[in-house]
């Protein structure tokens, strides 16, 4: 009866939902029903319910390709090395921020941070083609114009790297640092006064009050990002990549493209998206449970 009042009362709280529970429906459960096909000798003509099923054959050529293995180990490495360069990044530019006392320059220096972030990947990637391509990047114009060798950043695997890493930071460190800024704010300004009036230089009180004070923000986000360790974009690898390195920038969502999508072999492909998607979900309930643990322990 309480429920029956509480439904009338609210009743546009429920309506508002009824569009997005429609949109989860059609557009995220409803493939689900395609799922099938990585079980299935997929045949274009005979479709998902005439095609043959093979059980887990098509998970076992998967296992035994040696493609799919090497997109696997960049997934994880081009993660990993993401979490090490481009984790500590907005945290850093949120603290610097949050510093500034200059309200105009802080505003103008957020809106260029934050500006990347809403750029397309394709329009990112001609600007890294412009910028580091070898013979008509920016930057090596000026260093064949200085009578060097020009410097291979897009076609050697290592300068490739090191590339990749660096526009990832640009593209997302302006865009990650309002979570950080938004920690910042709600930590009690009294601890600064009474830092100030004890001696503290600003470089104390980042130590000693600003870190600690959002400690829990920064381990749930890097708990939520090793959680992501098995998932990555198709674009950033995709566009910024190319054959030359492509030891480097084959990913799984590369993999499933060039399988699924060019050679056309789709069981293949939805194999390894199934397998992307399991493993990911135990890695984010991992997350998910460890993040949890960690904010009943810092109420506690």
């Amino acid at each position: 009866m309480k429920n029956t009042v509480y439904l009338r009362r609210n009743w546009q709280l429920y309506a508002l939902l009824v569009l997005p529970v429609i949109y989860f429906l059609i557009f995220k459960y409803g493939p689900m029903y395609g799922v099938q096909i990585a079980f299935k000798e997929f045949n274009f003509f005979q479709g998902i319910g005439g095609s043959e099923w093979v059980g887990l054959d098509i998970f076992r050529e998967v296992f035994h390709n040696n493609d799919f293995y090497k997109a696997l180990r960049n997934t994880l490495l081009l993660n990993l090395l993401d979490l090490i360069v481009s984790f500590p990044a907005p945290l850093i530019l949120a603290i610097l921020l949050y510093e500034l006392r200059i309200g105009w320059f802080k505003k103008l220096a957020q809106t260029i941070l934050y500006i990347p972030h809403f750029i397309s990947w394709v329009i990112i990637g001609g600007i890294v083609l412009q910028v580091f391509g070898t013979e008509s990047g920016f930057i090596n114009n000026v260093v064949t114009g200085l009578g060097l060798e020009a410097i291979p950043f897009l076609s050697d695997k290592n300068y490739w790297l090191i590339t990749y890493l660096l526009v990832g930071v640009w593209q997302s460190a302006g865009w990650g640092t309002i979570l950080y800024l938004a920690a910042l704010t709600g930590i009690n300004k009294e601890l600064f006064e009474a830092a100030e009036v004890d001696g503290a230089g600003r470089f104390k009180k980042i130590l000693h009050i600003s870190l600690p004070g959002i400690k829990t923000t920064i381990a749930t986000l890097l708990i939520i990002n090793l959680g992501n360790m098995i998932s990555i974009g198709f674009d950033r690898p995709f566009i910024v990549g190319n054959v030359a390195v492509r030891d480097y920038s084959e990913v799984l969502s590369t993999f499933v493209y060039r399988v699924g999508i060019e050679s056309g072999q789709i069981s293949l492909a939805t194999a390894v998206g199934l397998f992307q998607a399991l493993v990911g979900l135990v890695f984010l309930l991992g997350a998910n449970y460890t993040s949890k643990k960690l904010a009943d322990e810092s109420i506690l």
